[in-house]
């Protein structure tokens, strides 16, 4: 019997010791260290973190299809989703619109398939001798003084420079030197377009027993009717304020944005690009086909002339 017990007991005992022995070994004397491994296996909070700094840096170059490849490594079944989920989630919880902007705005260029900012063209400013760009001529002592002609026909014209002066060459009679600030030269790259103002364009009243009571829906689209994500939406009330962006619900429409209004609340509403504004807006009151009464919502329209 005693033989017995021991037989069990030894190796229960050896099992354990090795257990033991295992766990100390890769816990402490040689823990797994990872190196280079893939974004996909991150944490959901790193994971955010991870698509916060993509969007930064696209903000900056972009650089679309790096974006794309970047995001590409997280192997999120919907890339587009997972950024406007995210950028949802930071306005909940209270982030600042300089924060969220730029996930939103990754997610509709991503959503359209092209960069919708341009990128920063430098500016030139050069003086201009009579329409013609010039630099200035410093005399050396013992140096031949070079003649008018030969100063302007030494001159090659800078590409950057657009000049709003007549051409007027009079070598004789030089004119006065004048100050010109070159104009940025225009980019093939699709820009968002905000120079203009939104105008509402149309208010339409919206009796859908299926969608979420009082619901107030924007959609913003530039002269040529395509939808502009990216742009702030204020809408005020006596007891608060809330800020708006469109293109944070791309399944839907990159220039849409929406609002849940109170019953016997009066709503106005503030395009920040353009300074559109609209007052005395209000939950309309609908009623059913059993002749029940229920709280409508509201579409505004707003486009760029």
């Amino acid at each position: 019997m005693k033989f017995f017990r021991n037989s069990i007991l030894l190796p229960l005992l050896g099992l354990i010791v090795g257990i033991g022995i295992g766990l100390l070994y890769t816990w402490q004397i040689s823990p797994v260290t990872y190196v280079d491994a893939d974004p996909s296996i991150l944490r959901a909070d790193f994971k955010d973190q991870y698509r916060i700094v993509i969007a930064a840096a696209y903000a900056s170059t972009h650089d679309l299809p790096r974006a794309r490849a970047r995001l590409e490594l997280l192997k999120d079944p919907d890339l587009i989703g997972e950024l406007s989920a995210q950028a949802q989630r930071m306005m909940a919880d209270g982030e600042s619109n300089q924060s969220v902007q730029p996930l939103a705005q990754l997610a509709a260029d991503l959503e359209k398939g092209y960069a919708s900012l341009a990128l920063p063209t430098a500016t030139a400013t050069k003086l201009s001798f009579a329409g013609t760009p010039f630099t200035p001529f410093v005399e050396t002592p013992g140096a031949e003084t070079p003649t008018a002609e030969e100063i302007l026909e030494s001159e090659t014209p800078d590409p950057l420079v657009v000049s709003t002066l007549p051409f007027e060459q009079t070598p004789l009679a030089p004119q006065e030197l004048e100050l010109v600030t070159a104009t940025p030269r225009p980019t093939s790259t699709p820009t968002k377009g905000v120079e203009r103002p939104f105008a509402l364009a149309d208010q339409e009243t919206v009796c859908d027993p299926n969608l979420t009571p009082g619901l107030l829906q924007f959609v913003l689209t530039d002269s040529r009717r395509d939808p502009v994500a990216g742009i702030q939406i204020i809408v005020t009330w006596d007891k608060g304020e809330d800020n708006l962006y469109t293109g944070f619900k791309p399944e839907v429409g990159n220039g849409y944005a929406d609002f849940v209004m109170q019953a016997n609340t009066v709503y106005s509403i503030r395009v920040v690009e353009g300074g559109s504004f609209v007052p005395n807006i209000s939950a309309p009151t609908c009623t059913g086909d059993n002749g029940e009464s229920y709280l409508g919502g509201l579409l505004l329209t707003f486009q760029q002339p």
